[in-house]
């Protein structure tokens, strides 16, 4: 009789960050050890500035499901007093993507989560416009128009907040989602918001970022991807994209450039959120890419 082979152990990512001290590495090492895990890749940093360490392990185990992994390693986690958190590898982060009247970076992120190119599944499109709605069907994915005014606003937010709740989703993406985010709203889903912005912080603001660069002669088109706070345009960077430019290029050429830039930016910073890469580190970021 031909032996079967043996089922292929689960894969796991441990997440941590906690005051630095002697033993952390150890530790968690060792608890890897002690219940029978394997280390397949390990990266740490420890912060000079902050005093603080972190680290992300991805680790494999057979005998172990992820329910008694998180039980067990509480005990490590509270003698280091660790921010921590293990997830299984293979499971897609659900998230959800927003976006009013420029479609490309939707585009983008579709056709990447279509083609496995990001560990994603994108439980619903959030619009308020209706130009995408075709698009998103295109796909199979919910698409939920849901205009903004000053007079709505409120209640707006609280049908996105019901629809994050309802669907288990993680991240929110504003993929160039053209509306200000309440401070409510952005304590509410702290650390799970991801938005692209034209430029390097805080270069350019307001209407027409690329006209504006090519007022003043730019040689470097830039896009920044960041966490969402309620300090507009100045949460945490976790990634940033460029491209040269010269003086020839005309407005409308700095505009292709920048959506091109945008795209790229962005869907980094969504894998590495998604692959659990990105620690918050105060008003920075540690990014195990």
């Amino acid at each position: 009789m031909t032996a079967q082979p043996a089922p292929a152990a689960d894969q796991y990512v441990l997440t941590l960050s906690c005051p630095d001290k002697q033993g952390i590495v150890h530790a968690v090492s060792s608890y890897l050890f002690m219940t029978g895990c394997n280390i397949e890749d390990s990266q740490q940093f420890g912060d000079h500035d902050t005093g603080l360490f972190f680290m992300r392990v991805h680790f494999s185990a057979e005998a172990v499901n992820a329910e008694k992994l998180r039980a067990s390693f509480a005990a490590v986690g509270d003698s280091f007093h660790m921010d921590w958190q293990i997830h299984r590898a293979e499971e897609k982060m659900r998230i959800v993507l927003m976006v009013s009247k420029f479609g490309h970076c939707l585009n983008d992120l579709l056709f990447r989560a279509r083609t496995g190119a990001l560990p994603v599944e994108i439980a619903a499109v959030v619009s308020n416009h209706t130009d995408f709605a075709e698009l998103v069907s295109s796909y199979n994915i919910p698409f939920h128009h849901i205009p903004v005014t000053k007079e709505n606003k409120a209640g707006a937010e609280a049908q996105l907040l019901a629809l994050v709740r309802e669907e288990n989703v993680e991240l929110v993406v504003l993929a160039r989602y053209m509306q200000v985010l309440s401070d409510e709203m952005c304590k509410a889903l702290s650390g799970r918001i991801i938005n692209i912005h034209h430029s390097f912080l805080p270069s350019f603001k307001g209407a027409k970022p690329y006209h504006q660069a090519h007022a003043r002669g730019v040689k470097l088109i830039g896009a920044t991807a960041h966490y969402v706070t309620a300090d507009l345009d100045e949460g945490p960077i976790i990634e940033q994209e460029v491209e040269r430019v010269g003086h020839e290029v005309t407005p409308q050429q700095l505009v292709a450039v920048g959506r091109d830039v945008e795209c790229q930016a962005l869907a980094r910073a969504v894998k590495w959120h998604s692959e659990r890469r990105v620690l918050l580190n105060g008003r920075r970021t540690v990014v195990f890419a």
